[in-house]
């Protein structure tokens, strides 16, 4: 016999209740800091244990990098920078995007409809404590891909601007921040079949017209004046005007920072613990 956890029908917010009250033996839940810690950790641990996340977080962004670095197939105006200073952003980018959106949109809905997200939600963490929990393992698993492709691009050549380090950092936490919050919206509100389809198909447009890979300057006709608002191009335009010459593209960083705002907000109002 098994028994199916459902949150409780009281109208007052999970994440608005004294924690006493739903904590074992009314002694009082940890801290919200530290509630948000154990969960990142745990995200963590089951990303890397799973071997088709590493092959996506880390094995193909590395192959996609070499082949854009080296094959002259893949056309990329470099306006006078090394074609590799100007390839790695784009592929540092992508790696963001990959990780924080399609996977975590993937695993939260089969959580969700498995039921793992109705026992989530008898405890103090919340949703904004989900949605948290989930952005600190989004950040460590993408600390581990920065590592490794940046390591791969030094050997291959890339010689990015020190001046433009926090710069980078900055648009790393705010992609990871809005995409994230934007799986979670799905994973929330869709049922999984549906988030498979939808996450996987706009990891696709994002990746080839949404202006991460290239500079928006090169994609086609209207493209061109789209994606600079897209979080995709934001990001890109972000992680490559940082690296590339040490600047601060403020446009990409707010265009970045005002997706970060609605996704976070919509996964935390909208998303429903329940399939």
């Amino acid at each position: 016999m098994t028994t199916e956890f459902a949150p409780p029908h009281d109208s007052q917010p999970i994440s608005e209740r004294d924690p006493a009250t739903v904590a074992p033996g009314g002694a009082g839940a940890a801290p919200t800091w530290r509630r948000v810690l154990a969960q990142g950790a745990f995200e963590t641990r089951t990303l890397f244990r799973n071997g088709e996340q590493l092959l996506v977080t880390l094995f193909l962004p590395a192959l996609l990098l070499v082949g854009m670095a080296q094959v002259e197939a893949f056309e990329i105006e470099t306006n006078g920078a090394a074609r590799i200073d100007v390839v790695t952003p784009g592929v540092l980018a992508l790696a963001v995007m990959s990780s924080a959106f399609a996977s975590q949109a993937i695993a939260t809905a089969f959580d969700r409809r498995n039921g793992v997200l109705r026992m989530l939600a008898t405890t103090p963490l919340g949703r904004s404590g989900l949605l948290a929990g989930k952005i600190v393992a989004v950040l460590a698993v993408e600390a581990v891909q920065l590592i490794v492709l940046s390591t791969l691009g030094l050997v291959l050549g890339w010689r990015p601007d020190p001046a433009g380090i926090p710069g980078a950092i900055l648009a790393v936490v705010l992609g990871a921040a809005a995409f994230a919050g934007l799986a979670l919206f799905l994973a929330g509100t869709l049922r999984a079949e549906a988030v498979i389809a939808v996450a996987n198909l706009v990891l696709v447009v994002l990746a080839v017209a949404g202006g991460i890979l290239v500079p928006v300057t090169q994609l086609p006709g209207p493209l061109a004046d789209i994606a600079p608002w897209l979080p995709s191009g934001a990001l890109g335009e972000a992680m490559r005007g940082s690296l590339l010459d040490g600047s601060f593209p403020g446009a990409a960083f707010a265009v970045l920072a005002a997706w970060t705002v609605v996704f976070s907000w919509g996964a935390v109002r909208l998303f429903r613990w329940r399939d």
